[in-house]
């Protein structure tokens, strides 16, 4: 134990002196002084071999749980063989797991450009819409988040993450989600893309509204625009379905994934288009392209997951299990109207909305001394977000519920004696 103990304050000091001192010290008030050690489905072990339920899930990376045993095999196998590609011969890793995303994706989507996040998914997208359109404006939404690299940035919409690095892409613009009026004020001829995600996912869980995705779609069909539509969080079976824009029946020009399309092992992002927007890369085909993005470790167990995921039928038990999940939460809501102004969400990806980001706060602290780890959204503090590996059980989930009355009514306790 005291070995083990060392352990823990020699990472803890070594993130003060050469990693973030501030997330050390976040850390550490929120009561997570401790170091993971080792996972398995929805849970994830420390050093000293507490159990902790995963409801963060590395905001939407274990889709398929930590450490599948099917993927963790072909991740071996692949590694053992070659992990790494010479980027001159051919990689049948990245042309099967191309084969699969054209056959499992939406409309007529059919090249796949591999890296290794989705800001990179993203800064391709981006570039690729400009080069096609010939067009230089972005239209995106307000608490949206597109990843932090410069051009993802640009598109991301709290200033908070944006004013410390400008002047960032010029002709970008952000207007309100889900208000269509706004959206088609600012589209026009001059616009190359409007990039969006069907579920605001930092923002706070906002779901887009029924009419939302397919007028937005109307609109970049009247002006040529293109429609980028960021699955980074939402796609591969997080909200009941393999792609959250199939709810909506729309299809993107250009779709980008990540987080859970590296089976929860390896970093893995992709942007996927169709055919007539990709002959703009064929003249130069290396105009875009990444040194380790695509390597055939990644993409061999990209594929396993894919197979997973379809094969288990993951989308169908994150719709059930979010219908679960929300109608308990929403329960709470009743029991505490003074404390949760909303609970929604769809399949897995689910935010529990505070009227007080430090009630927010207390939450998770009080979920974390009952072993759920839980965390509030970038963009919106007061929303705590629930977003498990999809292959959490039920008893797990009751587990989580348990934890969440507790907590509720410590927090509770809390803030009556403040107000006293």
């Amino acid at each position: 134990m005291e070995e083990k103990e060392k352990i823990v304050e020699e990472t803890i000091e070594k993130y003060m002196k050469y990693v973030n001192p501030g997330f050390a010290r976040l850390c550490k008030f929120a009561n997570l002084a401790t170091v993971e050690w080792e996972g398995k489905g929805a849970k994830v072990f420390d050093i000293f071999g507490r159990a902790y339920i995963d409801c963060i899930g590395g905001f939407g990376v274990f889709n398929v749980g930590r450490n599948h045993p099917r993927v963790v095999e072909r991740a071996i196998e692949q590694l053992q063989r070659l992990p790494l590609s010479t980027r001159t011969l051919f990689n049948k890793q990245q042309a099967d797991l191309a084969e699969m995303l054209a056959q499992i994706t939406p409309g007529n989507l059919q090249y796949s450009f591999f890296c290794n996040s989705g800001a990179e998914a993203v800064e391709g997208a981006l570039k690729l819409a400009r080069l096609y359109t010939k067009r230089k404006k972005f239209v995106s939404c307000i608490n949206s988040f597109h990843g932090k690299t410069m051009g993802a940035l640009s598109v991301s919409g709290r200033d908070v993450y944006k004013k410390p690095f400008e002047p960032l892409l010029p002709e970008t613009c952000q207007v309100p989600f889900n208000d269509l009026e706004e959206m088609s004020a600012v589209i026009d001829q001059d616009t190359a893309a409007v990039i969006v995600e069907p579920i605001q996912g930092e923002g706070g869980i906002n779901v887009a509204a029924p009419e939302y995705l397919p007028g937005i779609r109307e609109l970049c069909d009247r002006y040529g625009a293109l429609l980028i539509i960021d699955e980074v969080q939402t796609g591969l079976g997080r909200t009941g379905k393999m792609f959250a824009c199939e709810h909506y029946g729309v299809v993107p020009d250009i779709m980008t994934l990540a987080k859970g399309l590296g089976g929860g092992l390896l970093p893995l992002g992709a942007f996927v288009s169709t055919a007539e927007i990709w002959k703009v890369f064929e003249d130069n085909p290396l105009l875009h392209s990444s040194t380790l993005g695509g390597n055939p470790l990644a993409c061999a167990v990209g594929l396993e997951t894919l197979k997973v995921l379809q094969e288990e039928n993951i989308p169908l038990q994150a719709r059930e299990k979010g219908e679960y999940l929300i109608g308990k939460l929403q329960g709470f809501q009743q029991t505490f109207p003074e404390l949760i102004k909303e609970v929604r969400g769809m399949g897995l990806l689910i935010g529990m909305e505070f009227f007080d980001s430090d009630i927010a706060s207390l939450l998770a602290m009080e979920m974390a001394e009952r072993m759920v780890l839980v965390a509030y959204t970038l963009n919106n503090p007061r929303v705590i977000r629930f977003e498990p590996p999809l292959t959490i059980t039920h008893e797990e989930m009751d587990q989580v519920i348990q934890a969440m009355a507790e907590s509720l009514q410590g927090v509770r306790k809390i803030v009556e004696e403040l107000n006293q």
